[in-house]
C-alpha cells in the first residue's frame, strides 16, 4: 500500500490518546461564566446544595469552580463561636460586621471570575431579603457574568431538626459545644433570619426555587451552565443516606493477573460472594433506630436497593443476595397507597458499570501487556488518567458513562450495594470524596472489601468493612504495575485526609495503597 494514501490526515491536537472533548468542558463556550448566589433560611441545605453543584461541575465537566462561603470570612474576621444574638438584624455594629464579611466574600469571588479560564463561582450565604440580593448584583454587575439566585427553602419540620443536629456535627461554629446546646444555639439563630425573611421572586431576576426537594420553580434561566445546574439540582435531596461500593470477588482473570475480560469466581470468591450477602441483610437492609423515650436501640428492616455490572463475576457475586417482597410506608403516597411492594435488592445489571474496557489488552496480563505493547504499557505509565489502550477506554472515557450513574446515585433515597469493578469504584469514591480527577487512578479499592459513603453537606464521611482477609486467600493477583505519577504527593495527600477524617474500619492487614 502506498506511504501517501492520506497525505491530508485529520491530526488530533491532543494527541492519539486525546480526552474526549465531553469531559473537559467542551460543550461550554469560553465566553460564558455563571455566578450562583445561594439563598435560604439557615439549615436549609444551602452548602450541601453548592458543594454537590460545584464537585459536578468540576469533576465530570472539568470546569474551574469554586465556593465562597461567607460564614468563612465572618468566622476569620469575628472568630467562629459567636451567639445568637450576632445574628440579629435590628442591631447595626452586627449588621456592618455580616456586611463587611459578605463584601470580602464578594471581592475574591470578582478576582476568581476574572480569571482565564474560570467558569462558576457560588456566593453561599443566607441573603435572606431584597436589600442584600440587591446589594450583590450591584457589586457584581461590572463582570460580564450571569446570574442565578437559586434559593433553598424547607418547611418540614423533621427535616429542619435533621439538618441543624448535621450542621452541628460538621461546622467549625460549634465545634466542641454539646449538642444539646448547640441545637437550642442553632435554633435561635434560624429565628432571628425568620423575622426578616423575604422569598426570591421575580424582583431577582433568574433564580431557582427548591422547595423541600419536591417542587422546583425555574424563572427566566437560560444558557448551558445554567441549565445544567437546574438538571443537576433537581436529582438532590437532603435526607440522610448512605451507599455501599463493593468490587466483586476474586475472579479467574484476578488469580493469574489478567486485566479484563469475563471470567467467573474462583473459590474464594464464591466465599465473599455470601458473606456479601449477609452483610447486606444484616448491614445494607437494616437500620438502627432509637426510642426517644426510652433511649434503646432496635434493629428495623429498610427498603435497599442492589445494582451491578453486566459481566459475569459482579453477577455471580451477588447471585446469594437475597430479593424478597416486603411492605413500606413511602412519605409521597407512590401510586396512591402508602404501602407498595417493595423487592428488597432487585438486581440491575446497568452497563454504565462495566470495567473500562481494556482493548486489544483485554486478557493479557500487565507483563503481557509489557512485552507485546511496550509502547502502549510505556504511555500508560506517563499518564494513567488519560491513557485509552488501543481500541479501549481510558479512565477519562468511563468517566462519561458514569455522570448518569452519579446523578442516580444523588437523587435516590434508599441505600445502595454496588457490586463493581476496581475502575468503576476508584472513580465513584474520587468523586463523592471530593478527590481531583488526577487521583482517581490510584485510590485503593482492594478486593473483598465493602466501602460505606455518607454524603453530607461538609463532605463524605467513609467507612470500610473487610469481609474476607488476605490471610484466607492463598494469592489474590492484585499487582498492578507502579506507574510513573507522582505517587508520594499522592499518598501525602491521602494520609493528610485519613488523618483529619472519621475513624473507619480499615483492616490493618489489608490498608490503602497507592
Amino acid at each position: 500500500m502506498s506511504t501517501d494514501y492520506n497525505p491530508t490526515p485529520h491530526v488530533i491536537p491532543e494527541g492519539e490518546n486525546a480526552t474526549p472533548l465531553g469531559v473537559v468542558g467542551g460543550d461550554c463556550t469560553e465566553s460564558e461564566k455563571l455566578i450562583i448566589v445561594m439563598c435560604g433560611l439557615p439549615a436549609t441545605g444551602k452548602t450541601h446544595i453548592a458543594n454537590r453543584i460545584v464537585r459536578y461541575l468540576s469533576f465530570f465537566l472539568d470546569i474551574p469552580t469554586k465556593i465562597f462561603n461567607v460564614g468563612d470570612y465572618r468566622r476569620k474576621l469575628h472568630g467562629a463561636q459567636l451567639p445568637a444574638n450576632f445574628f440579629d438584624h435590628s442591631n447595626e455594629e452586627f449588621m456592618a460586621k455580616r456586611l463587611q464579611a459578605c463584601d470580602m466574600a464578594l471581592k475574591d469571588l470578582m478576582d476568581f471570575m476574572k480569571q482565564d479560564g474560570v467558569r462558576v463561582g457560588v456566593l453561599d450565604s443566607t441573603n435572606s431579603n431584597h436589600g442584600r440580593r440587591s446589594h450583590i448584583r450591584d457589586v457584581l454587575k461590572s463582570l460580564e457574568c450571569k446570574i442565578v439566585v437559586l434559593e433553598s427553602i424547607c418547611d418540614k419540620e423533621e427535616v429542619v431538626e435533621s439538618n441543624i443536629r448535621n450542621i452541628h456535627l460538621n461546622t467549625p461554629d460549634y465545634k466542641g459545644v454539646d449538642a444539646a446546646t448547640a441545637f437550642k444555639d442553632f435554633q435561635k439563630r434560624r429565628e432571628k433570619y425568620l423575622d426578616v425573611y423575604e422569598p426570591v421572586d421575580n424582583s431577582d431576576g433568574s433564580h431557582i426555587k427548591i422547595i423541600n426537594n419536591e417542587t422546583f420553580v425555574v424563572y427566566n434561566v437560560r444558557g448551558y451552565l445554567p441549565q445544567k445546574v437546574v438538571h443537576f439540582v433537581m436529582n438532590l435531596h437532603l435526607l440522610p443516606r448512605e451507599f455501599y461500593l463493593s468490587r466483586h470477588g476474586q475472579s479467574e482473570y484476578n488469580l493469574v493477573g489478567k486485566i479484563g475480560g469475563d471470567s467467573g469466581l474462583t473459590e474464594a470468591g464464591l466465599e465473599y460472594a455470601r458473606r456479601l450477602a449477609d452483610f447486606a441483610k444484616d448491614v445494607v437492609a437494616t437500620k438502627v433506630v432509637v426510642d426517644e423515650k426510652t433511649g434503646e436501640e432496635r434493629r428495623e428492616v429498610r427498603p435497599a436497593r442492589l445494582w451491578t455490572s453486566t459481566l459475569r463475576r459482579t453477577k455471580e457475586t451477588a447471585q446469594f443476595i437475597k430479593q424478597e417482597s416486603v411492605t413500606f410506608k413511602w412519605d409521597n403516597n407512590d401510586e396512591g397507597n402508602p404501602s407498595v411492594k417493595w423487592i428488597q435488592f432487585k438486581g440491575r445489571a446497568r452497563r454504565n458499570l462495566d470495567e473500562l474496557y481494556a482493548g486489544v489488552c483485554d486478557g493479557l496480563t500487565y507483563q503481557e501487556i509489557k512485552e507485546k505493547f511496550p509502547e502502549e504499557f510505556a504511555r500508560r505509565q506517563e499518564n494513567k488518567l488519560t491513557y485509552r489502550y488501543p481500541r479501549g477506554e481510558s479512565y477519562m472515557d468511563v468517566t462519561l458513562r458514569l455522570e448518569q450513574i452519579v446523578l442516580d446515585i444523588e437523587r435516590t433515597r434508599e441505600p445502595i450495594l454496588i457490586v463493581a469493578h476496581q475502575g468503576i469504584h476508584r472513580l465513584l469514591y474520587a468523586y463523592f470524596m471530593g478527590l481531583p480527577r488526577e487521583e482517581a487512578p490510584f485510590v485503593s479499592i482492594p478486593l473483598n472489601t465493602v466501602i460505606e459513603l455518607r454524603p453530607h453537606a461538609y463532605g463524605c464521611e467513609e467507612k470500610r468493612y473487610v469481609l474476607l482477609s488476605k490471610e484466607e486467600m492463598l494469592k489474590d493477583g492484585q499487582d498492578e504495575p507502579i506507574t510513573s505519577m507522582p505517587m508520594q504527593e499522592i499518598a501525602d495527600r491521602a494520609n493528610k485526609r485519613a488523618l483529619s477524617s472519621q475513624p473507619s474500619d480499615i483492616d490493618p492487614m489489608n490498608p490503602p495503597s497507592f
